[in-house]
């Protein structure tokens, strides 16, 4: 039994406020937690809950905007809320690590990686640089890292995404702090990259008692990390339990629809026995350098009306093929077909209805939309563009297009993006390419970013708008669960090239392709034990061996060497 003294982090009453029409308004309304050394604990609701405001606030900060306007944070016994600034401060980075959701952005690009990593350590005087590195080796190495010794010296775009979030928790445990605060760390990666910064996680955080509180909205992730859960809606609680309790027997009905989402499954479609392929990838080769192929005799197709999830890991020539789809990188071989006719390969040799049949939705839609610039103006601008549209025609079709993606007009044409939620600004985006009248979108990992009821309600949304309009989506994901939602023919790619595809129903029953099967078995089950169950069927026993753990594309097999 945890003994009282053990208590790392007790929060009474928390309640935080907001800044909003000239006005403070609640955002976080009375939350309790209670944490003890060496414990995880998941925080999870949907966007707007108030978990990373929460997070934020265990180590006495408050974003711009915010403030914290009542109740207790003690962090061992200090009180945060009545401590200074320089002491809180103090704390940070120390005593209190934080892991951001994007380790790319959250690094300094004109900076090495391990310069970064020392510069807690010795800012706090607790090493000297050399021993600063050399720990931040035995880190590297502790995670699995590959070339421990020298990958520390590379910039930060000089790794993968799943390397630099391993490198970002090494850096957060680089002062050896009693408390790291995990926001989302892994909403962005691929499967099987996710499994091994989840066990990079986990053994760091055991190995060295470390209390932590994991940020997520995925159910089947927190099941592998957390101890205990806490479930928030609009910044109140609604349980709290261990995770096995919580999983096993959610007290309250909005837990149970938390648990219940990605219910939604589209009819599968099937191709035409006699049709034209809308768009055909006819053995694509593609090379950013002029040298070494990124995609290597690429070759599918995809029907109006249909929807072709496109799946792998990072680096498998997803989105690169959606480039030479859209003519931004013309193909070094091979070529695109629109309804039987070749598509010039550079976007900039094509005519303007050639360019409005080909939209794309971006996975982040923070950065794809201009912050500074109106709804009405993104919406409308390529209505105006290949439309022709002027005056009151322009602000009829964007106030249709705002109700097609169920916004109200009256409440969105004159607000700017950073007023908006992840998901309105998703229907955004949604809108901005409808606005084109395309018959074909590409869907970037659209939902990537989203809670799971988010999610689901943009699926449902691209789906209803697919069956009204006819479209044709490629839709790169690297979420298994948003594949069986909406595709109707899957293609796996690993290094460049296809390994397979098929229709869904097919794709989905085995046998499969090896490397279709070390993707299908990678994904998070609502089991507590499905981590540890797995590492050990597949044979391993850290996260080096985690990542080790790939198809040898040679011999078409898993590897563990």
């Amino acid at each position: 039994m945890i003994k009282k003294k053990d208590v790392l982090l007790k929060i009474r009453d928390l309640k935080i406020q907001g800044y909003s029409d000239e006005s403070w308004v609640d955002i976080i309304k009375g939350v309790d937690l209670t944490l003890h050394r060496g414990e995880v604990m998941g925080l999870i609701g949907e966007s707007g809950a108030g978990k990373s405001t929460i997070g934020a606030a265990c180590m006495g900060y408050a974003r711009d905007g915010t403030r914290i306007s009542n109740g207790s944070i003690e962090f061992d016994g200090m009180e945060l809320t009545t401590a200074s600034e320089s002491e809180r401060r103090a704390l940070r980075g120390s005593r209190i690590a934080y892991v951001a959701q994007s380790a790319a952005a959250s690094f300094n690009p004109a900076h090495k990686i391990i310069d970064q990593h020392t510069e807690a350590p010795l800012q706090y005087r607790l090493k000297k640089r050399v021993e600063a590195q050399e720990d931040a080796m035995e880190l590297y190495e502790k995670l699995r890292l590959p070339n421990p010794h020298e990958i520390g010296f590379r910039y930060p775009h000089q790794v993968s995404g799943g390397q630099l979030q391993r490198a970002m928790t090494a850096m957060a445990m680089s002062c050896r702090p009693d408390l790291i605060i995990f926001d989302e760390p892994t909403t962005a990666l691929d499967v099987t990259t996710q499994i091994e910064v989840l066990a990079a996680i986990r053994d760091i955080v055991e190995e060295y008692n470390t209390a932590a509180i994991y940020i997520t909205h995925d159910l089947a992730v927190v099941a592998q990390m957390a101890d205990t859960i806490k479930v928030l809606l609009k910044g109140e609680e609604v349980e709290e339990a261990s995770t096995k309790e919580m999983l096993d027997n959610p007290q309250e009905e909005y837990t149970k629809s938390l648990w219940a989402v990605r219910s939604f499954e589209s009819p599968q479609k099937y191709r035409p026995k006699d049709g034209v392929p809308l768009i055909s990838v006819q053995h694509v080769d593609a090379s950013y350098t002029g040298g070494d192929k990124v995609l290597d005799d690429v070759s599918f197709d995809i029907y109006e009306g249909m929807t072709v999830a496109v799946v792998g890991e990072s680096g498998s020539g997803k989105s690169t093929t959606a480039r030479c789809i859209t003519g931004l990188l013309p193909p070094s071989k091979g070529q695109i077909l629109f309804r039987g006719e070749p598509f010039p390969p550079d976007y900039r040799d094509r005519t303007k209805d050639q360019l409005r049949q080909c939209q794309m939705i971006y996975q982040m839609a923070d950065t794809a939309l201009n912050p500074k610039v109106r709804i009405s103006e993104i919406i409308g601008r390529p209505a105006a563009f290949y439309s022709g549209l002027k005056g009151a025609k322009l602000k009829n079709r964007v106030d249709e297009l705002l109700d097609l993606i169920e916004l109200e007009p009256s409440q969105y044409y004159n607000r700017y993006p950073p007023e908006l939620s992840g998901g309105q600004k998703q229907r955004i985006g949604i809108a901005r390419a409808l606005a084109a009248e395309p018959s074909f979108i590409v869907c970037d990992e659209v939902t990537s970013a989203l809670d799971q009821l988010v999610a689901e309600g943009i699926l449902r949304l691209l789906d209803r708008l697919q069956d009204e309009l006819n479209l044709a989506y490629m839709f790169i994901t690297h979420d298994l669960a948003t594949v069986r939602s909406i595709a109707d023919e899957v293609v796996v790619m690993q290094h460049g090239k296809v390994v397979e595809q098929g229709p869904k129903d097919d794709m989905f029953t085995p046998p499969h392709h090896p490397y279709t099967d070390l993707l299908l078995s990678s994904v998070p089950e609502m089991d507590p034990n499905w981590l540890t169950t797995l590492l050990e069927e597949r044979g391993i026993d850290n996260v080096g061996d985690a990542a080790a753990a790939r198809i040898d594309p040679n011999d078409k097999k898993i590897s563990t060497t």
